[in-house]
Order: C-alpha cells, then sequence, then structure tokens
C-alpha cells in the first residue's frame, strides 16, 4: 500500500513517460469525472450492446458501471469499447449460486445511492430523477427488461418517451437518454458531483499504469529506489 505522498512521488516519476498532452487530456476528463452517478447493467446478454453502454458512460463522465452476471456472462468487445473501458472502473458480480442483483443493491445502498430503474411501467421521465443524493440507474435485459426483484427494490422507475411503432430503445441509446438528462442536471444544480482529489491521485495512477508500456518494472524500480 502506497501512501498519499509516496503516490503523489510515483506519479511524478511516471509522468516523464507519458506525453505533456496525454497528461493534460487525463485532467481534463478527470475534472469532469462523477461517481454521483453510477451504472447497473442487469445480466445483459449482448455483449456488443454491453461494451457500447461503457462507451457510453465514458463519453458522460461515469466512472463506475456495475456488472451483474446471472444467467448470462459479460466480457467486454474491445472494437466496440475503442478502449473506453480501460478509463472505467467495472464492477462484476459473478458470484456462482447467488442472487448477483441482490448483492449490487445492497453494496450500493449501504454507500448511499438511491436506485432507479428504466422501465415502460415507470412513472418517472429521466428529467425527473431527483439528484439531491447519489443516484445508481439500473438498466435490464434487451430481452425482458430488468428482474422483478429490480422492479421491487428499485426507489423508482424510469420510462423513456417513445412516439413511434418501436416499443424498446438500445439499451446504449437508452442509457444516454437517461444520462443526458441526469448529468445535465446535476451539473446544473450545483451538486457535489465531482470526485475528491484522493480519488482523482487514485484514478491517475491507474490510468498512467494502463496507458504507460510495461509499467510494472518501473513501478518496481521506483519503490525499490525509495525504499531505504
Amino acid at each position: 500500500m502506497i501512501d498519499n505522498n509516496k503516490q503523489q512521488e510515483l506519479l511524478e516519476y511516471l509522468s516523464d513517460y507519458i506525453s505533456e498532452h496525454k497528461r493534460n487530456r487525463m485532467e481534463e476528463v478527470l475534472e469532469q469525472r462523477t461517481r454521483h452517478v453510477t451504472v447497473v447493467l442487469e445480466d445483459i446478454y449482448k455483449p456488443h450492446n454491453a461494451s457500447a453502454v461503457l462507451r457510453t458512460c465514458d463519453c458522460f463522465g461515469v466512472q463506475d458501471i456495475h456488472i451483474v452476471e446471472q444467467r448470462n456472462t459479460y466480457d467486454v468487445n474491445r472494437y466496440v469499447t475503442r478502449g473506453s473501458a480501460k478509463w472505467l472502473s467495472l464492477h462484476k458480480y459473478d458470484h456462482p449460486n447467488h442472487d448477483n442483483i441482490e448483492i449490487c443493491f445492497n453494496k450500493l445502498k449501504k454507500e448511499g445511492y438511491k436506485l432507479y430503474a428504466t422501465s415502460p411501467i415507470g412513472v418517472l421521465k429521466p428529467n425527473e430523477i431527483p439528484v439531491d443524493e447519489k443516484i445508481a440507474l439500473v438498466f435490464g435485459t434487451e430481452e425482458s427488461g430488468i428482474t422483478d426483484y429490480a422492479k421491487e427494490n428499485v426507489d423508482g422507475l424510469v420510462s423513456i418517451p417513445m412516439y413511434g411503432f418501436t416499443e424498446s430503445l438500445n439499451i446504449s441509446v437508452a442509457t444516454g437518454i437517461v444520462l443526458d438528462a441526469v448529468v445535465d442536471k446535476i451539473k446544473g444544480k450545483g451538486a457535489d458531483w465531482k470526485l475528491d482529489k484522493e480519488e482523482m491521485s487514485k484514478l491517475k495512477l491507474e490510468w498512467y499504469q494502463s496507458t504507460i508500456k510495461h509499467s510494472e518494472p518501473l513501478i518496481k524500480n521506483f519503490l525499490k529506489m525509495n525504499s531505504k
């Protein structure tokens, strides 16, 4: 475990291996990252669509995505994500013989999140979701939507208005519509939505490690030099 002072020194050490342009871009993105909103994907069975959701979350500055596996497993489709997955924090719930959505919900509730799920029977519209507290947005499978457990254990159901013959949206499109409304609302009302300095520093270190080729030997060298 590296203390905060050593972490800053390590960041400075690794920064020499990253271009100034890349470092500046990371700083810009970190300023717009949030954990005030998170996304839950419940048992998505089309990896292509789930991977597209990761790109959408990255575009809207959402850092954490919770992937619940029950019947279906999910692997990142790197062609679809276009590299966005390496900038995100993915939390998987894939415990055999357990109700993984319940485990996920319990964890989020303990962390202070209010849960809202998309459903055709929802009474809330995306721009009506309360943002005073941290919120987790739950999206279900393409075939049947969210499970009964999710319907019964969220704080509210959200429906996306649709005016055509088609009665459902691609999950990445649905995620984009809801996030557009929620993120805009959070920033417009001045909610305390940004990462704190410690979170930014930790995340920056993760990004440096994923960006630098063969970063592990560099880190080992730094720790060796600073162990005396």
